[in-house]
């Protein structure tokens, strides 16, 4: 990355004795939006950086697992990197104290990499004593005995990328629940109970995206309190999760079909949370499945609905 342009690449060094947490802070760094690579051999590194620079900035995780390692090999990179033009480097050391470190090792039954047939111990006084070079030269120095991966998320990202701006991103989707519920989402609530669109003809082959639907389903006398309710727990989560360090915040609708009820409701939250100022996509799982020209099928819940 030559620089010719004036562009500057910032690539962020994460290194530290195995079990320390870099795993967990490369993707703190991931999710502030930087582009990460862990368990990256050192010798890869410059072909790495001989493009142009990157839109941006570049997290690299080296540890004690990479064949290559070798903590003269990782000063040396870091001596190579700060002569390069158009390159702004440096190193993030998270150190954790023997006993932490050897507790860690216990609970998840791994062998430590720089003493696979020995007791974790071992390789955690080795890799002490290799890595204590790398740690002298670090920039950011972060003890993570005490920190619970939240806390240490959150302190990588307040040293490291504290101008990333992308802060907490909210994704809201909607769903059918004869596909069961959908991965990932940190609340769900259920729109059956809302007057279905479904049974007006006029409304069948159109879905909540449309604004006859829309209509439609917020004409329900039940829809505008439970919006609100909703809307105002969501304002009241967002800023705590926020502040918790999380970076992603999930929010379902469902419904029968997927179609109508729980596309409006997710429609119109989106809506409202990007004018709060969030940074909103919105999903819709049936919508994004559905083949076009292909006929809706008719609720689970129709001849039932029809013989009553």
């Amino acid at each position: 990355m030559s620089g010719e342009s004036g562009a500057v690449q910032r690539i962020v060094l994460v290194t530290g004795p195995s079990g320390a947490g870099r795993s967990t802070a490369i993707a703190a760094l991931e999710d502030a939006g930087f582009e990460a690579i862990d368990n990256i051999p050192i010798g890869l590194v410059p072909r790495l950086i001989a493009g142009p620079p990157l839109d941006r900035p570049l997290a690299l995780g080296l540890d004690a697992r990479n064949r290559d390692f070798a903590p003269d090999a990782l000063l040396d990179l870091m001596d190579t990197l700060a002569g390069r033009q158009g390159i702004s480097a440096e190193l993030i050391y998270l150190d954790c104290r023997p006993d932490v470190l050897l507790r860690r090792f216990s609970e998840t039954r791994r062998r430590h990499p720089l003493a696979p047939a020995e007791a974790p111990e071992a390789g955690i006084e080795r890799e002490a004593d290799l890595m204590g070079p790398v740690r002298a030269r670090a920039e950011i120095l972060i003890d993570t005995s005490d920190l619970t991966p939240h806390d240490l998320r959150a302190e990588v990202v307040r040293l490291a990328a504290p101008q990333s701006g992308l802060g907490l991103a909210v994704t809201v989707q909607s769903f059918s629940y004869k596909r069961g519920l959908p991965r990932g989402l940190d609340m769900i609530f259920d729109g059956r109970f809302l007057d279905n669109p479904y049974w007006h003809p006029d409304l069948r082959a159109l879905d909540g995206r449309d604004a006859e639907v829309q209509a439609h389903v917020a004409a329900d006398p039940r829809f505008a309190p439970f919006f609100d309710r909703v809307l105002d727990l969501t304002r009241l989560l967002l800023p705590a999760c926020r502040q918790e360090g999380k970076t992603h915040f999930g929010l379902g609708f469902g419904c029968t079909g997927g179609r109508h009820r729980s596309v409006t409701l997710a429609e119109r939250m989106a809506a409202a949370l990007a004018a709060d100022g969030w940074q909103v996509s919105v999903r819709h799982r049936e919508l994004e499945r559905a083949v076009p020209g292909e006929p809706r099928p008719e609720p689970a819940a129709a001849s039932a609905k029809r013989t009553a």
